[in-house]
């Protein structure tokens, strides 16, 4: 453990430290794409950052070779090494696509491209654990294609839900989190070996999120780009598939005592089928309805809108940081709800504190919904979107003439005392337009 946590911490600084630099690097090299109608943030902010978490990634893995324990990961299994081969392929085409906004298509000839290079060394799904049935071996098309399928999926949901500042990045690292005690408990408990590059997987992509996280809360100084959201989509599929379908689930030994009790003592072999994707459920939820959505509508299931899970939450009422710890909570809940459930799944209680905390989340959810009456006496004390207003009452023959908005000056690259994205292009269009209608009413 103190090898995993060693790796965790050197990834994250090796980010984090990075970030800062890469972030110069995208500001000179132009990647500040114009603001999309889709997009939250008024700001061109620059992107990029998934060259900093690539780097962390290439650290973590070169730590974990040098250390005691962890170099026999490497020395046993060529996954490692399959990792970073298909992660260096999709990090380049992200870079590329950060910077030129390359074609939908071409990207996801590049995911299928990184999966079958990983497939190539050896990380691929070899068998299935199904209820009832028992391990079924997989042929090498078999396993290819799912192996390709899953990875894909990953990343493009993790693509769809990076729309928030920090969103993408916390949602990974929770599900990374959880994947990791899973891993870990497969590894130390049962003895298996094979779950050891899965652990170190988890590991060092709970590094990578926790190092880039600080650049990237709201207000973000820099996004991730799809460099980095399809980097850590790739690291948390690598991590799945290597603990579904490298572990003999007959190596557990489960398989003894009465009916009954076997079903809940091979819990821990199916596991693996239902956990990456509970780990991805908020994700992927968001990556399939807005599949339906857009052919729904006659447009192409790549093309890009404001009817995300993320979006809706603004819609709804609630803040831009309020949103990300809603859909953090989802999140967490799903993941370390299906870790519990793997641990002790003929628990009740297990069950009754999912049910309860669902039914917290959802009042939290639709509480913009709500605007209760405060009493007079308590409107000092709530915040002021609970207060009452009082009403103006204004003359019929005043008219409010409009007033006249300055328009901001861009101020040019370099300028000194010039901060964040603002220094480079001057603020949208749209907000004195705003302003001016605001202040005729």
């Amino acid at each position: 453990m103190r090898e995993y946590l060693l790796t965790l911490c050197i990834t994250a600084a090796v980010t984090y430290l990075l970030t800062g630099p890469v972030r110069k690097f995208a500001i000179v090299a132009g990647a500040m794409p114009e603001i999309r109608a889709r997009d939250v943030h008024r700001e061109p902010t620059p992107r990029l950052g998934g060259i900093a978490m690539f780097f962390g990634l290439c650290a973590g893995l070169l730590v974990a070779d040098h250390l005691t324990n962890l170099s026999e990961v490497f020395e046993k299994s060529n996954e490692p090494r399959a990792l970073l081969s298909g992660a260096a392929l999709i990090w380049l085409i992200g870079v590329l696509d950060d910077k030129f906004e390359i074609d939908a298509l071409i990207k996801l000839g590049g995911q299928m491209i990184a999966a079958g290079v990983m497939v190539m060394q050896g990380l691929t799904i070899l068998w299935l654990p199904i209820p009832s049935v028992g391990s079924v071996a997989l042929t090498q098309w078999q396993g290819t294609l799912l192996t390709v399928a899953l990875v894909v999926i990953t990343i493009n949901a993790v693509n769809f839900v990076d729309g928030l500042d920090g969103l993408a990045a916390g949602m990974v690292c929770i599900a990374a989190a959880a994947f990791f005690l899973y891993a870990y408990r497969i590894w130390y408990s049962y003895g298996i070996e094979a779950a050891a590059p899965a652990t170190l997987f988890s590991a060092i992509l709970m590094g990578m999120c926790l190092g880039f996280l600080p650049h990237n809360m709201h207000p973000a100084r820099i996004f991730m780009g799809d460099s980095g959201s399809m980097l850590i989509g790739l690291v948390l599929a690598a991590g799945a598939i290597s603990i579904t379908g490298q572990i003999d689930p007959d190596a557990l030994k489960l398989f003894a005592g009465s009916e009954k009790a076997a079903v809940h003592q091979t819990v821990p072999v199916y596991i693996p089928l239902l956990l990456p994707l509970s780990i991805i459920a908020v994700p992927a939820a968001d990556l399939i309805s807005a599949i339906v959505r857009r052919t729904w509508r006659g447009q192409s299931p790549f093309a890009a809108d404001r009817g995300h899970l993320h979006h809706r939450l603004l819609e709804i009422g609630h803040s831009h940081s309020r949103a990300v710890w809603i859909m953090y909570f989802w999140s967490a809940l799903i993941a370390f709800g299906s870790l519990a459930y793997s641990v002790n799944s003929a628990s009740m209680w297990i069950v009754l504190g999912v049910v309860f905390l669902s039914a917290i989340g959802l009042v939290l959810l639709l509480l913009p919904r709500f605007t209760p009456r405060v009493p007079m006496w308590a409107q000092a004390i709530v915040p002021p979107r609970y207060r009452r207003r009082r009403p103006v009452v204004a003359e019929a023959t005043e008219s409010v003439e409009p007033v006249e908005v300055e328009q901001r000056t861009p101020v040019a690259v370099g300028v000194a005392g010039a901060n964040g994205a603002t220094a480079l292009r001057a603020r949208s269009s749209h907000a004195p337009e705003r302003r001016q209608a605001e202040t005729s009413r």
